[in-house]
């Protein structure tokens, strides 16, 4: 039977991402010996890393060749659905946290990509847009999750403060500022750290794939400076925004903790 010569060349293709996941398994024996459990985890993470980016390349492929802007707004908000019912895993002790994940990360994510649209810094077309969308949304994902993730934990942590500040005639806003600015510093902190090492110690994948691809030097440091740029923009806007959804959930409308948001773990 012959077999299509494009379908060959994806199997032969493959042959060394597959030799690659050997390293995996080396993650997998050390997760096991730490008693970490996260052995299933990696597995499954690899597995559908695996098929989900067999079936996006095709599919990216078929977008990018079409003219209907409709996709391009259809792909961006399965990213954002996605991205919010991930993060919102990540705070799944955080009420309506998938909700208050996916549209934070619209929020963050549609401001900066309509900034940089009518700045005319990159223009509306597939080829263009869902890529840079994927980056903000993922980065945003992270941020999101883990902002509101901290913030609950923090707040249950330093209940009897939080109280006392209430009791005192504080607002739920006042009571919980130091909480609120200590859980965006440490969502915010690692896409900052990576901006003031870019270069030094990581050096960013668009950035070396346009040299690879044969683009010039300058070329590819202007992408990657408004990489970092929108990266940090949208991160920041969707870390913010989820801290003012989700804020109200953990107080009653009597200035008071909600208890029942902290009693499971």
């Amino acid at each position: 039977m012959n077999m299509d010569p494009a379908f060959i060349e994806f199997l032969e293709g493959m042959v060394k991402p597959l030799a690659a996941t050997a390293v995996v398994l080396v993650a997998v024996v050390l997760s096991f010996a730490q008693n970490l459990g996260l052995e299933k985890e990696m597995v499954v993470a690899i597995v559908r890393a695996f098929l989900q980016l067999s079936v996006i390349g095709f599919v990216l492929q078929f977008i990018f060749n079409q003219k209907n802007a409709g996709w391009i707004v259809l792909a961006y908000l399965f990213m954002v659905t996605i991205a919010g019912y991930t993060a919102g895993q990540r705070a799944k002790h955080v009420p309506r946290g998938k909700y208050i994940a996916g549209l934070s990360i619209l929020a963050g994510t549609a401001v900066t990509m309509f900034l940089l649209v009518i700045l005319n810094v990159f223009p509306f077309t597939p080829r263009y847009i869902i890529p840079v969308a994927g980056m903000m949304v993922g980065n945003s994902m992270t941020v999101t999750g883990v902002t509101m993730k901290r913030l609950r934990d923090d707040l249950k942590i330093q209940k009897a403060l939080v109280e006392t500040a209430l009791a005192l005639g504080a607002t739920p806003t006042q009571a919980s500022v130091e909480q609120v600015k200590r859980s965006l510093i440490l969502a915010l902190s690692p896409i900052l750290d990576n901006a003031k090492t870019v270069g030094l110690i990581s050096l960013p994948g668009a950035m070396t794939g346009l040299i690879m691809g044969g683009a010039s030097p300058m070329e590819a440091i202007q992408l990657q400076i408004v990489v970092m740029n929108m990266l940090i923009g949208a991160s920041t806007m969707s870390s913010i925004m989820s801290v003012y959804l989700c804020r109200p959930a953990f107080f009653t409308k009597a200035y008071q903790l909600e208890s029942s948001v902290f009693i499971s773990d």
